[in-house]
C-alpha cells in the first residue's frame, strides 16, 4: 500500500475520531506509543521512558514529542503539527503550552487505556482542573469494525499461518523427539521463511500434559509418540496478526479418551461458527460453542472464553464470552477457539478467525482442523 493510500486511511480514522469526541464533549483523546496511537496516526513505536503523545481534539490533531523523533513522524504519518522537546527540558512545559493554545485547563481528557503511570500523573499534574476518562471509551467504538485495508492485511496474515500449518502438521513422525522450544523455533523460522513479520505472540506448543494448560507456550519436554499436542500460533502481515490453533498427533496411537474430545471440540466450533451474523449477540456465539461440550460432558473442562477480537492488537474487542451483549456488525473480526483441557492428560483446542459478514461470517483460516499428521 502507497503512503498515499495509507495517509488516506489515517485522516479518515481521524475525522471520525473528531466527530465522535464533539458527539460526546470530549476535549482531547491522548495516545502514547501504542496501537491507538498507530492506529490513528499511522505512526508505530514502543513505549519509552520519554513523552511522546498524539493529542486529538475535536478541532485538530498534534505530537508531543522528543526532537529526536521529529523526521520519523513526519515519514510515517499525515499528522503534521509535531511539537518537539529537547532531552534536559522539562516535557510538562511543553504540555503546559499546548494546553494553553488549545484551551484544555479545564476540560475532560481520555487517556489511553495502557499509559504508563509516570505519563497519566504528569498529564494529572500539567491540568489539575481536567476530568479523566478511558481512550476505550471512544476508540474502541473506532476500532472494533475492521476496514477492507484491515481485512486484507488479517486475510494475508493467516494464510501465511495455515501455510505453515500445514507444512508442521506433515512433519508427522519426524516430530517426535523434538522438543516443544525446538518446534516452537521451526514454526517461527518457517513463519518467517513463508513472508511472515516475526510472530505474532509467544507461540504455543503444548505436548501431552502440557496442553492441558491453556496458556503454556513451550518448554523442554520431548514430543512423544501419541501426544496430542496443541499448536497456536500467527504471524504479522502488514502490522495485522494471525492467531489459529489445531491439535495434532504426529504418529502413534492417541489417549483413549482423545479422539471423543477432539470430535466435542471440533463440533462446539463449528455450532460457535454457524451461529455468526449480524445482530446476534457475542454472549450467543460462546454459548453455542459451550452448548455442544456440556451436553458431550465437557463443559466443565472448558474453562475460558469461545473467542477475542483482533486487530492491531491481537486480543482486543469484542470478547466472546457470556455477559457480552455486544451486537455483532459486519466487519468485525474475533476469533472463534473452544477447548477442552483434562488436567495430567492433554487438552485439545481448534481456533479460527471469522469477519462478519451481511449474512453471516467468513473463516479467515482454512487448514485442516483434524487431528492426524498429514
Amino acid at each position: 500500500m502507497s503512503r498515499t493510500q495509507t495517509d488516506d486511511i489515517v485522516e479518515k480514522r481521524l475525522e471520525r475520531a473528531r466527530k465522535v469526541l464533539t458527539e460526546q464533549g470530549v476535549d482531547a483523546l491522548v495516545c502514547f506509543p501504542s496501537s491507538n496511537m498507530h492506529y490513528l496516526a499511522g505512526f508505530e513505536e514502543e513505549p519509552m521512558e520519554r513523552h511522546l503523545f498524539l493529542f486529538v481534539t475535536p478541532e485538530a490533531e498534534l505530537f508531543v514529542a522528543p526532537e529526536m523523533y521529529d523526521d520519523q513522524i513526519r515519514d510515517a504519518s499525515p499528522v503534521t503539527d509535531v511539537r518537539t522537546w529537547s532531552d534536559g527540558d522539562d516535557p510538562t512545559d511543553l504540555l503546559e503550552r499546548v494546553g494553553e493554545e488549545l484551551d484544555l485547563a479545564g476540560g475532560h481528557f481520555l487517556i489511553d487505556d495502557r499509559m504508563w503511570a509516570l505519563f497519566t500523573q504528569d498529564l494529572r499534574a500539567t491540568f489539575p482542573e481536567a476530568t479523566f476518562g478511558l481512550a476505550s471509551e471512544v476508540v474502541d467504538d473506532l476500532r472494533i469494525r475492521k476496514d477492507e485495508a484491515e481485512l486484507e492485511a488479517l486475510r494475508k496474515a493467516a494464510s501465511i499461518s495455515d501455510a505453515v500449518s500445514e507444512e508442521v502438521r506433515a512433519l508427522g513422525s519426524d516430530a517426535i523427539g523434538m522438543t516443544e522450544n525446538e518446534l516452537a523455533a521451526e514454526i517461527g523460522e518457517r513463519l518467517a521463511n513463508a513472508g511472515g513479520e516475526g510472530v505474532s505472540f509467544e507461540t504455543v506448543v503444548g505436548s501431552g500434559p502440557n496442553g492441558a494448560r491453556p496458556h503454556h507456550r513451550h518448554g523442554d519436554r520431548t514430543i512423544e509418540a501419541g501426544d496430542p499436542v496443541v499448536l497456536d500460533f500467527g504471524t504479522y502481515a502488514d502490522g495485522y496478526p494471525g492467531d489459529q490453533t489445531r491439535t495434532v498427533v504426529f504418529d502413534g496411537e492417541p489417549p483413549a479418551e482423545y479422539e471423543g474430545v477432539h470430535d466435542a471440540v471440533l463440533e462446539a466450533q463449528q455450532a460457535a461458527v454457524a451461529a455468526v451474523e449480524p445482530g446476534v449477540a457475542a454472549e450467543a456465539i460462546d454459548r453455542a460453542a459451550r452448548d455442544v461440550l456440556e451436553d458431550r460432558g465437557y463443559g466443565d473442562q472448558f474453562i475460558h472464553r469461545t473467542g477475542h477480537g483482533v486487530g492491531l492488537d491481537v486480543h482486543e474487542p469484542p470478547y466472546i464470552t457470556a455477559g457480552n451483549g455486544c451486537e455483532l456488525e459486519p466487519g468485525m473480526v474475533f476469533s472463534i477457539e473452544p477447548g477442552v483441557y483434562l488436567e495430567g492428560e492433554f487438552g485439545v483446542r481448534i481456533e479460527d478467525l471469522v469477519v462478519v459478514t451481511e449474512d453471516g461470517c467468513e473463516r479467515l483460516n482454512d487448514s485442516p482442523r483434524g487431528w492426524q499428521s498429514l
